[in-house]
């Protein structure tokens, strides 16, 4: 796997920001078009209804994304002022206690929406007509949340480390094979909703895989390190997924804050339009992170500069 060659400690400020934000924002357009691509394949493919399931789904998704980005920007803050103080191994550490709590956290709440899928979709707010949709679209995605939470936290890391070319090929694989799945599943394979479920799940898996074997191979300075199974060790990952968590919250709000709008609009578009309502809303809701790309690509691009 090859590394990008960015020495952050050489290169003048204009020419850092100018390679990690082309990459970064590259890779946060990839990954909004094809999330309106797969709206299009559900519109033709399956209908409006289709549409409105997979919409009843996502402030679900955002939130996940939402403590991703929370730990993700903690973790890199952390790791970046240990590596400028010379502690590499701290860094290390932090990264890999970052990584392994949000699998767990990310691992509960599947498991227990693979368990109760049809209460899940209810819960959401997902009419009777629609809950079969629903239902199958959540057994067929949930699975992939863990990748994708491995997208989300890596992504920093990988920035951090001097790749951003990596982090940007990491979200274009993805891109690229879900809209190709997407397209097989949905029309030759006539697998519906479920087939656009299943083609977002592997093409998550891949690019999750693709940041992880970086991370626990190929990375420069951030490379993952096994920890200590002790009291103490525990102690000190609690301490440091605190501290990390104190200071990312902005980026869980901002998610947070467009899953509300999300789960609001499907209500209310619900109780006055029907399945009909939710699935036009969700074709606006495609295009809402265009809205938000540039400044959070300049964000994140900063973020390892500073």
């Amino acid at each position: 796997m090859k590394r990008d060659a960015i020495d952050l400690s050489t290169l003048n400020v204009f020419t850092l920001f100018r390679k990690y934000f082309v990459p970064t924002l590259l890779g946060m357009l990839s990954m909004s078009a094809v999330t309106a691509i797969d709206g299009i394949f559900v519109g033709h493919g399956v209908g409006s209804d289709g549409i409105a399931a997979v919409n009843i789904c996502v402030p679900l998704l955002m939130l996940f994304t939402g403590i991703g980005l929370m730990v993700g920007a903690g973790c890199s803050v952390v790791a970046s002022i240990q590596l400028s103080r010379g502690k590499s191994k701290s860094a290390r550490l932090n990264v890999t206690q970052a990584l392994l709590f949000v699998t767990i956290v990310a691992l509960i709440p599947s498991a227990l929406m693979m368990a109760f899928p049809a209460e899940t979709a209810r819960m959401l707010g997902s009419s009777e007509h629609l809950l079969p949709m629903v239902t199958d679209y959540l057994l067929w995605f949930v699975p992939s949340w863990v990748f994708q939470i491995w997208i989300t936290v890596p992504l920093f890391v990988i920035r951090l480390d001097g790749a951003p070319k990596l982090a940007m090929l990491c979200s274009l694989i993805t891109a690229v094979i879900n809209v190709v799945l997407d397209w097989l599943f949905i029309f030759p394979f006539g697998w519906g909703v479920m087939g656009a479920a299943f083609a977002t799940s592997i093409s998550i898996m891949a690019g999750g895989l693709v940041a992880m074997v970086y991370l626990l191979f190929y990375a420069r300075h951030l490379r993952l390190q096994p920890l200590k199974w002790s009291v103490k060790s525990l102690r000190l990952s609690v301490r440091n997924i605190g501290y990390q968590c104190r200071i990312g919250p902005s980026a869980l709000l901002g998610e947070a804050t467009l899953a509300v709008l999300m789960f609001v609009g499907n209500q209310v578009f619900m109780s006055y339009l029907g399945d009909d309502g939710v699935g036009a809303f969700g074709i606006a809701c495609y295009y809402i992170p265009f809205v938000f790309m540039v400044g959070s690509a300049i964000a994140q691009s900063a973020q390892p500069i500073i």
